[in-house]
């Protein structure tokens, strides 16, 4: 399993737009991502279930990836982030 923690740093926090930049960054992966605010575990590759931690500027966050391609899921969450602006 890989973990990667991060500071959300835009003004809007995680809403829709960024929301789905992420989901389409890791849908084409089989490892199972899951996203966690507060002790809240969401699935990433779920835009319905991401947003539904309501994850705002500020919010430190918990990027969980776990299966056969679990460091590719990563990098791609990580070059997602960095490429829009989000940690």
């Amino acid at each position: 399993m890989r973990e990667l923690k991060v500071k959300i740093k835009t003004e809007t926090g995680l809403h829709a737009r960024p929301a789905s930049l992420l989901v389409n960054a890791v849908s084409k992966f089989k490892s199972k991502i899951t996203i966690e605010k507060d002790g809240q575990e969401a699935n990433l590759q779920s835009i319905l279930g991401l947003l539904s931690l309501g994850v705002s500027q500020n919010d430190e966050i918990i990027i969980k990836a776990s299966g056969k391609d679990e460091d590719e899921a990563i990098e791609a969450v990580i070059n997602c982030g960095k490429t829009y602006d989000l940690w």
